[in-house]
């Protein structure tokens, strides 16, 4: 059995690059702070993360608490767009978000997912727990092909919520847990969202 935990990133300041990836904010550090308190002393066979610097920071914060543990960065966890747009399966909103990526997107984003799924997602041949820190994207990815959604973009994950999905050899995936803040103090919990969409 594999327990998969995917975790998003903490919130970080834009750098200015155009490239969406810049360093954790004050607010960042601390969610990424509590989730590593969070984690510790899990028996973590690896942990996985995303190469850009706000996944690459978290990833060090938690992985303080988890000596011993490998860490590997994988590009295949980068973000991505897992599909193109589908009219059969998704919103009236939906669609018109995708339709503002490029075409290099929608080609690369369902290769890049496949590829995840065939590393990351699946049983073990031993029982395993491992740890990606990631981005929202590629948890709703995840989280939507264990549980067979209608559209990966019907999830949404705060900044530092922990996700686990179960992968087991005689059944299919289960989701054990999705977005699970209880770690984070209320002020930390979706810093992202507008305070209508904060828990």
């Amino acid at each position: 059995m594999r327990l998969l935990y995917l975790v998003r990133h903490g919130q970080y300041a834009d750098d200015g690059t155009g490239q969406d990836d810049g360093p954790l904010t004050d607010v960042g550090v601390r969610q990424s702070t509590s989730v590593g308190e969070r984690l510790a002393g899990v028996p973590f066979a690896a942990v996985f993360h995303s190469p850009t610097r706000r996944a690459t920071q978290t990833t060090e914060i938690i992985a303080a608490g988890l000596p011993g543990v490998p860490v590997h960065g994988s590009e295949l966890l980068r973000d991505f767009l897992p599909t193109g747009p589908d009219p059969s399966t998704m919103s009236a909103p939906e669609l018109a978000f995708l339709a503002q990526a490029t075409p290099e997107e929608l080609a690369e984003g369902p290769v890049r997912a496949a590829a995840a799924l065939d590393r990351f997602a699946g049983p073990a041949d031993d029982d395993v727990r491992e740890l990606v820190v990631t981005h929202n994207w590629v948890i709703s990815w995840f989280v939507a092909a264990a549980t067979g959604a209608r559209s990966w973009l019907s999830f949404a994950q705060y900044h530092c919520g922990i996700t686990v999905i179960a992968y087991r050899p005689d059944r299919p995936a289960s989701l054990v847990s999705f977005n699970d803040v209880g770690h984070l103090p209320p002020a930390l919990r979706g810093t992202e969202f507008p305070d209508a969409l904060r828990v």
